[in-house]
């Protein structure tokens, strides 16, 4: 747990995924990325967790994203090697005293299976329903029209049962735009890994936080502009909307939350030796 003035910040980490490297580092050289971040000689290959992140507010529980969920078929958990190393999010909820009923906003920064998967999951009839029944959910409206909209390039990871039948009930809210989401959390667009693509900004006590979320999958993407993955649909974005942000980081030394990285999930980026920038670890328990 991490105390961020007035709230609760717990870091979970909702599965864990192998990736190929080629989708991690897209253009970046193999020669420079493996000096910096673990990879699997024989199958070429990075971990990458789905790390979500439930903030305590004293009245609200909120949860910035949902993970992989329960609902992916079993060729794509094989393929991807998806397990849960924590145990599953309603595992981590029990941890902490709480069950799915008791969050009250979900934030959903895109909708890539990744970060939604357990928006919504199968009953005992076969119908989706949604995971957190007495919660409203909110992400972009971009995002939405994008997701229902999906092409030969987007079509995998943008699924309709983890947010179409939220939006008809009425039980996820679009946004129009940077938006105030909670007393000391505001949705912010950060374009480029998707147009809709959204972090959020944390406030309290004098604090300043940022889920980064896709916009710097892990901290190395967030420390050199050009690196980012091939997942990111307009990369030159990516670079202009990372530009904005890491000034903003380093003049407020932000405590920074990616949502991939398996070594530097949380860091700050500030001023190194040498009178570089560079994300420095802050060391976290998965709670």
């Amino acid at each position: 747990m991490i105390q961020f003035g007035d709230f609760q910040l717990h870091l979970i980490q909702e599965s864990m995924t192998q990736m190929d490297c080629g989708g991690a580092f897209g253009l970046v050289p193999r020669a420079l990325y493996s000096r910096l971040y673990p990879v699997n000689d024989e199958t070429n290959k990075v971990p990458m967790p789905s790390n979500v992140l439930l903030l305590q507010t004293g009245t609200q529980n909120i949860l910035i994203d949902s993970g992989n969920g329960s609902k992916i078929p079993e060729k794509l958990r094989e393929h991807f090697q998806l397990e849960y190393p924590h145990g599953t999010l309603d595992d981590a909820l029990s941890r902490l005293g709480l069950m799915p009923a008791d969050i009250h906003l979900v934030i959903n920064t895109h909708l890539h299976n990744d970060h939604c998967g357990d928006n919504t999951r199968v009953d005992e009839r076969g119908q989706i329903v949604p995971t957190f029944a007495n919660a409203e959910y909110v992400t972009q409206r971009r995002e939405f029209e994008d997701a229902s909209r999906p092409n030969e390039r987007t079509r995998a990871t943008y699924l309709a049962d983890n947010f179409a039948a939220l939006v008809a009930s009425g039980q996820m809210r679009l946004l129009e735009g940077d938006a105030d989401l909670a007393t000391g959390v505001r949705g912010v667009v950060t374009p480029g890994h998707t147009p809709g693509h959204m972090s959020v900004m944390l406030e309290s006590g004098g604090q300043q936080g940022l889920f980064v979320c896709d916009l710097a999958s892990f901290a190395l993407h967030f420390e050199r502009l050009a690196w980012m993955t091939a997942y990111d649909v307009e990369p030159l974005v990516t670079l202009e909307s990372k530009r904005k942000w890491q000034a903003w980081a380093l003049e407020t030394n932000a405590l920074l939350f990616f949502p991939h990285d398996a070594v530097r999930p949380v860091g700050r980026y500030m001023q190194v030796e040498g009178g570089k920038a560079a994300v420095v670890g802050v060391e976290v328990e998965y709670s």
